[in-house]
């Protein structure tokens, strides 16, 4: 089945205005099948009392990337969760640093997920790597759970496109 790209459009739109996502600056920005593009413009509140990214923030970035990277690829009903991450910090980034991080899908099982992120910063650098194990089930969190905490009124277009 080929992907509704206003589909993807509205999901995008709607996700980026998550609470969670605007406190930290978490932007989605590319959601197609087995990838995702998040960017994030890293400032004072993201930091810990060093001076340096709080490690939260790190994996956040790259659970978000890793996460939606699946979406695409997953029947409309699915619902899925983080079950862990193992995540690599290998560069400190300071205050008004932008970043960006790549998501993508490495094994995508009936149940359970394999997917990575890698994170850099505007000079190419790579700033931590994440493995992400996801858990897939109908009743977590699908995208209808988004709607109605987001935006209930909303009524999203089919994920999918005819077969023709």
């Amino acid at each position: 089945m080929k992907l509704n790209p206003k589909h993807i459009e509205e999901v995008i739109e709607l996700i980026n205005q998550g609470p969670y996502f605007q406190l930290l600056n978490i932007d989605i920005q590319v959601l197609e099948e087995g990838h995702c593009h998040v960017e994030a413009n890293i400032e004072r509140k993201h930091m810990n009392c060093f001076g340096g990214m709080h490690g939260g923030v790190y994996e956040s970035i790259m659970d978000t990337a890793a996460y939606w990277a699946l979406y695409a690829e997953m029947p409309e009903d699915a619902g899925f969760i983080t079950l862990d991450q193992n995540a690599n910090l290998v560069r400190a980034v300071q205050e008004d640093t932008h970043v960006r991080c790549e998501g993508r899908v490495v094994k995508r099982g009936g149940s359970i997920c394999i997917c990575e992120a890698e994170m850099f910063d505007d000079q190419d650098r790579l700033l931590g790597i994440a493995t992400s194990k996801i858990f897939v089930s109908p009743g977590l969190q699908p995208i209808s759970a988004a709607i109605d905490s987001l935006d209930p009124a909303r009524k999203l277009p089919p994920k999918f496109l005819p077969e023709s």
